[in-house]
């Protein structure tokens, strides 16, 4: 099979988009090997932490082929440092390929064009593709939670929302289950996969004893379960602290010792974060969720907690589904505000609108959210 430079690359996104579910908090990378005359010779995809990275999977699945001048498509820069596993750009010096094109330098300070720098004191050719590309768009998507891991110091935070067409999330009463059709809902899963950790609120918890995991898709990992209650309010049956998983509780007090004990026991980890008020400090929350290695939080809580993130400035992006229902008086979006006048609402750039099933997926971000 012969690869154009855009089926290499389509090739090695598709390849770097297996390892969402597998590879955290590692980056998700693809590598395509190529021979001089667009032979295809192998592929790979970064592997669980730990375990091979992208290139040396291809690297592997090449075993006893010659790679001497080969081609080597990376959506993210080869790796530098002794980690978990060895550099990958020793391992492409020592295969004596001959050209190495990069989608995306690596933010990592272990690597920070270190990779590139070693691969070309190798006498290899390394291409690095323009910012603006849309192979390099790509795979900055593909890795925007790391991306915002090692440049921010804190996960991309995607706020999830499933409303009706008037914008209600439940009914008064507290009713939601479901708005949004069964598409969506598996939809919804599938970004679940894509995160480190699922974090609800504790009213979420105590109103609809949620699991947070993922089950309509197939994943590899589960993300941890992250719930914020002040108090310690949680119910010690609660289905969320049940297996599979990890479970972080953040606590403005510990209040009653003996649950927090209990909570121990079980493997879940209550974490004092306070703030203002008695609350949770949701901004030293994220900070230590990256410390954890969380890079993408998936966010499904109720108005309260959506609005105290969305007030502080925290969320990158808004997941929402809309159904195609008008609900009139019920709970809405994020409970923020009042304002005083329009312009201070928050504006927001859409980045896709869909159809699923039934219901509409919108994708909206604060402009320039991702340009870091």
């Amino acid at each position: 099979m012969n690869l154009s430079a855009s089926d290499a690359w389509a090739l090695a996104l598709r390849h770097a988009a297996d390892a969402i579910g597998l590879s955290d908090p590692n980056p998700r990378v693809g590598c395509v090997l190529a021979a001089a005359d667009g032979r295809l010779i192998a592929v790979g995809s970064t592997q669980r932490a730990g375990s091979a990275h992208a290139e040396l999977m291809a690297l592997q699945a090449a075993a006893g082929q010659d790679l001497q001048g080969a081609t080597a498509y990376v959506t993210l820069e080869p790796c530098a440092h002794h980690g978990r596993t060895p550099p990958c750009c020793d391992a492409l010096v020592a295969a004596r390929v001959g050209r190495v094109l990069v989608a995306l330098q690596d933010p990592n300070p272990l690597v920070a064009g270190q990779g590139i720098a070693r691969l070309r004191a190798a006498g290899i050719d390394v291409t690095v593709l323009p910012a603006d590309d849309a192979v390099t768009i790509a795979a900055r998507e593909l890795n925007i939670g790391f991306l915002s891991r090692m440049q921010r110091g804190r996960p991309w935070v995607r706020l999830k929302i499933a409303a009706s067409l008037d914008g209600r999330t439940a009914l008064d009463n507290g009713a939601s289950q479901w708005i949004t059709g069964e598409a969506a809902r598996s939809d919804g899963h599938a970004f679940r996969k894509r995160a480190g950790a699922v974090l609800t609120g504790i009213g979420t918890v105590l109103d609809d004893d949620p699991r947070l995991d993922v089950r309509q898709v197939e994943t590899a990992l589960q993300p941890r379960r992250v719930v914020v209650d002040s108090r310690l309010e949680i119910p010690l049956d609660a289905r969320v602290l049940q297996p599979p998983g990890e479970v972080l509780v953040y606590v403005a007090e510990t209040g009653d010792s003996s649950k927090a004990a209990q909570l121990a026991d079980r493997g879940v980890a209550v974490i004092a974060c306070p703030g203002a008020d008695g609350k949770v400090d949701l901004a030293a929350m994220l900070d230590d969720l990256a410390r954890r290695g969380v890079n993408e939080l998936h966010v499904e809580a109720g108005h309260k907690l959506n609005g105290s993130l969305v007030r502080a400035g925290l969320v990158d992006e808004f997941l929402v589904y809309l159904a195609p229902m008008l609900l009139g008086s019920g709970r809405e979006m994020a409970r923020f505000g009042p304002l005083e006048q329009l312009a201070d609402g928050l504006r927001l750039e859409f980045g896709a609108v869909e159809r699923i099933g039934p219901d509409l997926r919108l994708i909206a971000r604060p402009p320039g959210r991702a340009a870091f």
